[in-house]
């Protein structure tokens, strides 16, 4: 999930702790283009600020306008925009595609509170969860689940939803390929952390919406801070930082783990990761070296693309021959 629907959730959060009526809308399904995918949210209150997104703007708009009127009394109730046959909300997308969206009226009691806690608890890296929607009753409960699957599945009863982690990005060490993936990667909806210890790249670091850690990247990548939805990619050039982030990357679930080198200084690096780092055939495996897709890149921004670009192959499940 993107680190989006993490700040869905937390504002969700922020305003049923404060008594606060929110209604939860989720994307269910998707006919032709849409801009965001089945699972994606939004969060709004009675007033219409919100947070999150569910289309270009056009939904949220009519949702909003809808919502400030009054409408969307019951718990549970799905809609469908852009379909004109449908009989409900008549906007056109301007992508020509139709919508399906799940609205959930959520009252600030204890039964909602613990629940969005869960579906925080979740976002944040727990074991991933399904989220059962029963659109007769009106409430929603958590079931076990794998990580993979379809994001949405629906009948006639209930409507379910797989949780999992939100996508997060570590980046090991700062340089100007690390700065345009930071910038890359927030734009595509991860969580981004960048970890450097020198101050003087930190001075130089200026990405909106990164975080930025004062700890060497191998401390923060064994510290737990890799979940399956993780991705770790070392872009310095520097093998002080660059070797340690990857020792520890391969010993976490990150879906992604990845090094920035020529091909020759790959194959010095993985020589010096099985002997002086102690990784085996299959943990330097698991490592991207070169990383990225081979598009002939020559400039950060350029390197950068194609770094995120075969970081979202993978984590779409993508092989490379079906590019």
């Amino acid at each position: 999930m993107q680190h989006l629907d993490l700040q869905v959730i937390e504002r969700a959060m922020q305003w049923a702790n404060a008594g606060e009526t929110v209604w939860l809308c989720t994307v269910l399904a998707t006919f032709g283009s849409s801009p965001r995918e089945p699972g994606s949210m939004l969060v709004a209150r009675g007033d219409g600020s919100h947070v999150g997104s569910l289309s270009g703007g056009c939904v949220e708009e009519d949702f909003l306008a809808r919502l400030r009127d009054g409408a969307f009394t019951r718990p549970v109730e799905i809609i469908r925009y852009g379909d004109d046959d449908a009989g409900g909300p008549q906007v056109t997308l301007p992508c020509g595609g139709i919508l399906d969206v799940l609205i959930e009226r959520l009252e600030p009691n204890d039964s909602n509170l613990l629940h969005l806690e869960v579906l925080h608890a979740t976002l944040l890296g727990r074991r991933p969860l399904i989220r059962r929607v029963l659109l007769e009753e009106g409430r929603a409960h958590f079931v076990e689940g794998e990580a993979q699957g379809p994001r949405v599945e629906r009948d006639a009863q209930s409507v379910r939803v797989r949780v999992g982690p939100s996508l997060r990005l570590i980046i090991a060490g700062i340089s100007p390929v690390a700065t345009a993936c930071a910038d890359f990667a927030r734009t595509l909806g991860f969580e981004v952390i960048v970890c450097d210890p020198r101050a003087e790249a930190r001075a130089g670091f200026d990405v909106p919406g990164v975080e930025v850690q004062n700890v060497m990247p191998a401390l923060f990548i064994a510290s737990g801070a890799c979940h399956a939805a993780t991705g770790v990619v070392a872009l310095t050039h520097d093998p002080r930082i660059d070797d340690l982030a990857m020792i520890e990357a391969v010993r976490t679930p990150a879906f992604y783990i990845g090094v920035m080198g020529s091909r020759k200084t790959s194959e010095q690096r993985a020589e010096r990761l099985a002997r002086s780092g102690g990784l085996s055939d299959e943990e330097i495996d698991r490592i991207r070296m070169p990383i990225g897709l081979a598009l002939g890149s020559k400039t950060p921004a350029e390197i950068a693309m194609a770094v995120m670009a075969d970081i979202l192959r993978v984590q779409r499940g993508r092989p490379r021959d079906a590019l």
